[in-house]
Formats: C-alpha cells, sequence, structure tokens
C-alpha cells in the first residue's frame, strides 16, 4: 500500500515509517498540512495517517479536502487530541479509525489491517480466487498444495488487482502503488507489462489466466 504520513513530530515520522517500510508499505512523509495539502493533489494514496495538531492547518479541514478528492483512501486519525467532540467529528467527516497517541505500532498495524478488511469487505488476511489463494499477511500465493513464489512486485501487483477486483486499474496506479511517487518524465509502463507477463507465466503452470485481463491502451483488471 502507498502511505501518505501527517505528521510534524519529525522522530514519530520516521519510526511509522521505518516500521511500515519493514511491513512492504511504501510512505510518503509530510510536515505540515500545506505539504500534506500538495502531496494530496497530485498523488493516489491508498492510505493516510493524519495527525490533527499541525503547525499550519486544522487537521479536520486537511480531512475535508482529503474527502474532496476523487479517490477514497483509508485515513486513520493519529492525534494526542484526547477530546471525544473531535474524535466524533474525525469520524464523521469520515476518518475510518481513530487512535490516541502514544500508540503501539503493533496496534496501528493491527488497526491499519481491520480498516482495509472492512473497506475491502474481506473476512480474513486470505483471499480465495479462481482456484487460488493469497495471504496478505503471510505474502504467500498457493494453488492447491502447491506455493508459486513471486517476487516482492509481482505479488504486490496481484494483491493489488484483488484487491481492486472486477475494476479496471491503469498502468500509472499500478507504477505508483508498487514505486510510490513517481514522475511523469520518468514514467514507463513498460515495468509493469513486464511484471504481468512474469506473473502470468509462473500462474499459468497451474491454471489458465483468463481472468487476468489486458484492457488495450489502459491497463489490467482481475475479474472474480
Amino acid at each position: 500500500m502507498h502511505i501518505l504520513i501527517v505528521e510534524d513530530e519529525t522522530s514519530l515520522a520516521t519510526e511509522l515509517m521505518h516500521f511500515l517500510a519493514q511491513e512492504h508499505y511504501i510512505c510518503d512523509w509530510a510536515s505540515n498540512g500545506r505539504e500534506a495539502s500538495e502531496k494530496i493533489a497530485v498523488n493516489r494514496y491508498d492510505f493516510i495517517l493524519l495527525d490533527l495538531g499541525l503547525p499550519d492547518y486544522d487537521g479536520l479541514d486537511l480531512l475535508k479536502e482529503i474527502k474532496d478528492i476523487d479517490h477514497d483512501p483509508a485515513i486513520i486519525i493519529l492525534t494526542a487530541r484526547g477530546a471525544l467532540e473531535d474524535r466524533i467529528k474525525g469520524l464523521g467527516l469520515g476518518a475510518d479509525d481513530y487512535l490516541p497517541k502514544p500508540f503501539s505500532l503493533l496496534e496501528l498495524q493491527a488497526r491499519m489491517q481491520a480498516v482495509l478488511r472492512r473497506k475491502f469487505k474481506l473476512k480474513s488476511s486470505s483471499v480465495s480466487f479462481h482456484g487460488f489463494e493469497i495471504d496478505s499477511s503471510a505474502r504467500r500465493v498457493t494453488f492447491g498444495s502447491q506455493e508459486i513464489v513471486l517476487t516482492k512486485k509481482e505479488f504486490d501487483i496481484l494483491h493489488y488487482l484483488l484487491l481492486h477486483k472486477n475494476r479496471i486499474l491503469t498502468r500509472l496506479q499500478l507504477t505508483e502503488h508498487i514505486w510510490g511517487n513517481i514522475l511523469e518524465d520518468d514514467y514507463d509502463s513498460n515495468y509493469i507489462d513486464v511484471h504481468i507477463k512474469n506473473l502470468r507465466k509462473k500462474i499459468s503452470a497451474h491454471a489458465t489466466t483468463d481472468w487476468l485481463e489486458t484492457v488495450r491502451g489502459v491497463g489490467y483488471r482481475l475479474t472474480v
């Protein structure tokens, strides 16, 4: 997942980025509201961790901006504000969860996973499709009793397509999900095409791959 951390405490932001990178997330950091607003305007984030107590912005105003963009990132509010009124306002404006500081990184991870399960209507970390099973926690794909060994990027692409099943994802969306922020001048859709080709080759050794569709001139879609 591509995550934006909006946090003005450098030490906490650094700790979050280090922890989440170890969990295979791609992280950006904004230390104030202006920087966060700029990043949100030009990038598609899957998840936003939002501190309300920013030096130049009311975090609730930034939350309103996030809800006005054309996609729907999951949002967890991280803040020292403990007032019930702030929690109610944040959740009322569309935040998915609320975690007061200080907090455990393991609890944050558990809450993020719970939010994603609700968002994508998943009952557990394991999802079955077309005879395959993908376990996002173990980062493992199996067909029957056989494990299919994928690279990190191949797994991430397959998992992301499955989360957005039956929807067309552009090559740019997939590239941003796998590599994070990219400059348009540096963008090369061949990156994704090569990984999809390798993914199909590995999967086709076990079963048909007609559910992994190429949408000509646009991108890819996983149908279920």
